[in-house]
């Protein structure tokens, strides 16, 4: 195919085989996140929370983006301001201030919305709730993860428990994206959910149930000083959340016509396509890890 513009042809896409992305910069991309959660979390945790405000407000607006191929048009500003609120009232002051920010910010953006009339009103206050609560909310109990180790302003590190907390979480996450990426390439035949998403395999599953119950006994007996039988169930429920999140997030990119949210992680795509497997395993691993660990 040529470029009818200049007759010159068309710069053929790179082929990045099974992975199905460029793994050397989605490794360069991960190590300089890594880096920057890292840095906070070690030498001044607050400010780990200015991390996870950004990725909302990034994450918002790439949903924007995305929904806008529907012609549902999100209300950026009370999502990414109430988003940012609701961050910062669940690291200080809790569970129960998050559950009263979410319900007063889903109040604002239905309000908010009443100034464009009457067309569209059910489609984008729907939509709009869909992303306080996917989004905000679930990104929310990562400062409740981070602030059992107390909210003051303080240095933070290894010994703090919400850093422990933090790095656990993480940690088994990321553990099940390798283990289902090694698996995947290396063995993957018989598709999960070939509709949903074609490169992801029964074999792929396997490896990350694999590395998520190795990666939560020693993140929960290393490093949290908790019983065995809680890393396995730590292991057990990312495994199977971070699945469930990684298709959800498949289904919606497929609903909206779109590849990935957008291109603002070399390697990775859009923020969200990173965040998936992340959003939905937090808020089970902080009740497991609240009750049985922290406690």
């Amino acid at each position: 195919m040529t470029d009818t513009s200049s007759g010159a042809p068309a710069a053929p896409q790179k082929d990045h085989g099974r992975a199905g992305r460029d793994l050397r910069a989605a490794v360069l991309s991960a190590i300089v996140l890594l880096a920057a959660i890292g840095t906070s979390l070690f030498f001044f945790k607050t400010a780990f929370m200015l991390i996870v405000a950004v990725a909302v407000v990034v994450a918002v607006w790439e949903l924007h983006q995305g929904m806008l191929a529907k012609h549902i048009d999100l209300p950026e500003q009370p999502l990414m301001l109430g988003g940012v609120v609701m961050v910062v009232v669940a690291y200080f002051y809790g569970a129960p201030a998050l559950v009263t920010a979410t319900a007063v910010t889903a109040l604002v953006i239905m309000l908010w919305l009443l100034r464009r009339g009457i067309d569209g009103y059910v489609m984008n206050a729907t939509a709009s709730v869909f992303t306080l609560v996917y989004v905000p909310f679930l990104g929310s109990f990562v400062a409740l993860m981070l602030a059992e180790g107390g909210t003051s302003f303080s240095a933070g590190g290894i010994d703090d428990a919400g850093v422990k907390g933090i790095i656990a979480f993480i940690g088994v996450t990321i553990a099940s994206d390798i283990g289902g990426y090694v698996a995947g390439v290396l063995f993957g035949k018989h598709p999960m959910a070939p509709v949903i998403s074609p490169k992801k395999s029964w074999e792929g599953f396997a490896g990350s149930a694999v590395f998520c119950g190795a990666a939560g006994v020693a993140l929960v007996v290393y490093l949290l000083d908790g019983d065995w039988w809680v890393g396995v169930a730590l292991g057990a429920i990312a495994v199977v959340m971070a699945t469930l999140g990684d298709l959800c997030e498949s289904v919606i990119k497929r609903d909206l016509g779109i590849k990935d949210m957008s291109q603002v992680i070399p390697g990775h795509g859009g923020l969200m396509d990173r965040l998936d497997s992340l959003l939905a395993t937090i808020a089970p691993i902080w009740l497991l890890l609240h009750y049985l660990v922290f406690q």
